[in-house]
């Protein structure tokens, strides 16, 4: 058998660089894409939806500058400039309308706002699970009705002839116009958010608590501390990031007290106080067809929203706090 020559393995030198196999930026996107398609492709419902109902109808927005003619079109219809931004501070109808929005918004935020951190501090003192899970039931259930069965509920217990109005009357006394009285608008919108949506807003405080570490709550009682105490020192100061991440957003959301749920309480008799910019737009819009004019009060509801989440979320950071982002 004849001798073959060994083949010595080639060593790189000191200095020389190995060849380095360059991957494309496309390429390797292509292949992220690929081992993940499964995941994008659970994404993308809620891509379409933000698409097509949020980002697109944007377009729309180069109404409030423009006189709007249906026969003429978006883009052959004349611009008018600010001229729409102009009417909404010059209208006393606007005006009144910005009034209704703020104040029913300032009583949500005041009286509405805190129970869902009431209620979830109370149930974490709960030692019982059965009665704090029949308790978050019964209190979530209303999140899932509708904002009409919430006001048709609202109605028959509240009309001149419902259940209230006929104990009243049962009992000797005078039955009271709930729905056709202005001063009781506004309390009644703030009831009915805080009756549905206090149950949501528990469940988010609750899991914030569940991260609380309880040898904290046990140092406190080796330190004396009872239960007020308890609360004060380490249970609020645990839910303080959650409490100012959801007034951030809420501060957004300053203009927007919710159209569905005021379009049905309104009536001629709390119009001048139930009006808002939601209600506003949609009579000056669609009923009037002063589309121009209703864009601009859409746009000026946006704008006022952005900038309160913009500038409540950098004071926030200035005090030392975990803004929105």
């Amino acid at each position: 058998m004849e001798n073959q020559p060994v083949q010595t393995p080639v060593v790189p030198k000191l200095n020389e660089k190995l060849p380095v196999q360059k991957i494309s930026l496309a390429a390797k996107a292509k292949r992220s894409f690929l081992r993940q398609r499964y995941l994008y492709l659970l994404l993308l419902p809620g891509f379409l939806y933000f698409l097509i109902y949020k980002y697109i109808p944007m377009l729309g927005l180069v109404l409030a500058f423009k006189d709007y003619n249906p026969f003429q079109g978006i883009i052959e219809s004349p611009w008018v400039g600010f001229a729409h931004f102009e009417k909404i501070f010059s209208n006393s109808d606007v005006l009144q309308v910005i009034w209704n929005t703020l104040s029913l918004s300032f009583l949500q935020i005041v009286f509405a706002f805190p129970v869902p951190i009431i209620l979830a501090i109370m149930l974490n003192e709960v030692r019982s699970q059965t009665f704090k899970r029949i308790v978050q039931s019964v209190i979530y259930l209303p999140h899932f009705l509708s904002w009409v069965v919430v006001v048709g509920i609202t109605v028959i217990f509240l009309r001149s002839e419902g259940l209230i109005n006929s104990i009243l009357m049962a009992a000797g006394l005078d039955s009271i116009p709930f729905l056709t009285n202005p001063a009781f608008f506004q309390p009644l919108i703030v009831l009915q958010v805080i009756w549905k949506e206090a149950g949501w807003g528990t469940i988010i405080f609750l899991a914030a608590l569940s991260g609380i570490n309880p040898q904290l709550y046990e140092a406190a009682i080796m330190d004396g501390a009872g239960r007020l105490k308890q609360i004060w020192y380490i249970t609020l100061p645990a839910l303080k990031s959650t409490i100012l991440i959801l007034l951030i957003l809420r501060l957004g959301n300053v203009l927007d007290s919710g159209f569905e749920q005021i379009f049905l309480m309104l009536n001629p008799f709390n119009m001048d106080v139930g009006n808002v910019l939601d209600t506003f737009v949609y009579f000056k819009g669609i009923q009037q067809a002063d589309y121009g004019f209703a864009t601009a009060v859409g746009l000026f509801k946006g704008v006022v929203g952005l900038i309160l989440v913009v500038t409540a979320n950098r004071l926030a950071k200035r005090f030392g706090q975990e803004g929105l982002y």
